[in-house]
């Protein structure tokens, strides 16, 4: 029973796993544009308020945009694959020996030959569907994605908005329970963490340095905020 679970539980998060990208990415954005937000408004001297409805402003509808965004782009990539997949059907039940050529030429430019040669090719061409598969892959260089476009969608939104929802948290506890604590100040360190954490997970699905890959997320997210902060103080002088 154990060691059922366990397999279970294994393959849990490894769905989650697969989508790790979506949410490195995701999160990376919705850090990076609320963080923006904010030192934007708070160059400008913007009150607390009005900050918070630009932050929240930004970070739905940004994050539905982001996500269907994702959607489509999976969704386009799976219909384009699908076509091209039919295509290549109609090819092996129609033009049976062109398409044998062709799988024999892909296999030739691996190295294979003579009688070794024939026996793989004989083996590919009596299993239509591995056939195809072949081809999609020798010949077109694609390959069917096991990610669900809906999923990636969803991963994108809920880590954009959970992440994105970082640079806001203190402000909507200063807003709610007033002190005299420095917001800005605390909203950047908590930024900073949340960077942090994201940039060790994008060293992970890029399986590059996580050093590297950190210092890259944070130092994009200071540079964002730096120029915001600048814009919205120069439109302050300029309006306001």
């Amino acid at each position: 029973m154990s060691e059922h679970k366990t397999h279970q539980q294994s393959l849990r998060f490894g769905k989650i796993q697969e989508y790790l990208g979506e949410f490195v990415y995701g999160g990376i954005d919705g850090a990076v544009t609320t963080f923006a937000v904010v030192a934007g408004g708070f160059g400008a001297n913007l009150d607390a308020g009005i900050l918070l409805i630009l932050g929240f402003a930004n970070l739905l509808a940004d994050g539905f945009s982001m996500s269907v965004g994702a959607y489509l782009s999976a969704k386009s990539e799976r219909d384009n694959f699908t076509k091209h997949e039919k295509i290549e059907y109609w090819e092996v039940e129609n033009l049976p020996e062109t398409e044998r050529e062709e799988i024999t030429e892909i296999y030739r430019e691996k190295g294979f030959k003579g009688e070794l040669l024939t026996k793989i090719v004989d083996h590919i061409c009596a299993d239509k569907d591995l056939w195809v598969s072949e081809m999609m892959k020798g010949e077109l260089e694609m390959i069917r994605s096991t990610k669900s476009p809906f999923k990636i969608g969803l991963a994108t939104l809920i880590s954009f908005s959970s992440v994105g929802l970082i640079p806001l948290l203190v402000y909507l506890w200063d807003f709610f329970f007033p002190s005299e604590i420095n917001v800005f100040l605390w909203t950047s360190i908590l930024t900073g963490f949340a960077f942090l954490i994201v940039g060790w997970l994008k060293g992970i699905v890029n399986q590059t340095s996580k050093f590297r890959s950190i210092s890259e997320t944070v130092a994009l997210g200071l540079l964002a905020a730096v120029v915001a902060f600048y814009i919205g103080n120069v439109l302050e002088r300029i309006f306001i």
